[in-house]
């Protein structure tokens, strides 16, 4: 099992002041971490990816879509702007040494319709991934293509329909990823859900139901973790958890108390959950 944090708890984009964060999750006994990818360019993240190389961490990243670069936009310089900025992730991530680039790349955060989803928007966001999986196989990534709740998105909500967006796609380098999070607000039944992923789960978020510490909440975590056995996932366990101490991040995340005494209490009692589940 390899173990790894994702730093969206502390900062949506890794400075220098959060050096010692990375030093303590490598003496906490995590692997690896996820790094967001918010701004910044190649020559920043190879830096860091030396950084965390030196330290004996792994690393995958994360990042979101933005309303001006949306996928599933009607407007085809939308679409193409969402083109373009997965291409600056995937090159970012593979700078950075990460062969996993994460998160709901299918569609703009927070942004609704009013409506379900469309069989337009399915072939654009077809369309702009499969371009994004070519810039990845050349560049030695993955995509791990992430379904959110009803609430942050309309347009993917289940692992059933990533299936069939990542099958549409037909690209090796464009997969799916599950997060405990979304699946206990979206699925009846996780072992399911993991099960509709097939071979194409190719990462984990591992996140309670509230965006606390993993293990302290209701998600079903026996018949999850069975799952992810059965399935003989080898990937990533990434915790993720939210807090305040960043307010336009807990705005965005919905996070509007405090959910752990601190962030180490989520890191040091979410790893020691980890192992005793999936150990």
């Amino acid at each position: 099992m390899k173990t790894s944090m994702n730093l969206l708890l502390w900062t949506t984009h890794v400075k220098e002041e959060h050096r010692p964060v990375l030093q303590r999750l490598k003496e906490a006994g995590f692997d690896g971490v996820e790094i967001p990818l918010f701004e910044g360019d190649e020559t920043y993240y190879r830096k860091l990816g030396q950084e965390l190389q030196n330290l004996g961490l792994g690393a995958t990243a994360v990042t979101v879509m933005t309303p001006e670069a949306n996928p599933i936009s009607p407007d085809a310089k939308v679409r193409q702007a969402a083109s373009d900025r997965l291409k600056w992730a995937i090159q970012c991530c593979a700078a950075l040494g990460a062969s996993i680039l994460c998160g709901p790349i299918h569609s703009a955060l927070g942004v609704f319709s009013g409506t379900g989803p469309t069989a337009d928007e399915r072939g654009w966001a077809a369309d702009v991934l499969r371009r994004a999986a070519n810039v990845a196989d050349d560049a030695g990534v993955r995509l791990a293509v992430e379904y959110l709740n009803r609430f942050e998105c309309y347009f993917l909500t289940t692992a059933a329909d990533t299936r069939a967006l990542v099958q549409a796609v037909g690209h090796p380098h464009c997969q799916a990823m599950y997060d405990t999070f979304h699946a206990h607000i979206e699925e009846k039944d996780p072992v399911a859900a993991i099960d509709a992923l097939g071979d194409d789960l190719i990462h984990l978020h591992v996140s309670e139901g509230d965006r606390g510490t993993p293990g302290s909440g209701q998600v079903r975590w026996a018949e999850t973790f069975a799952a992810l056995k059965k399935s003989g996932y080898q990937g990533w366990y990434t915790i993720e958890a939210f807090g305040r101490a960043l307010p336009e991040l807990a705005a965005a995340t919905k996070v509007w108390r405090d959910l752990f005494a601190s962030a180490e209490d989520v890191y040091t009692q979410g790893l020691a959950f980890l192992r005793s589940q999936a150990g």
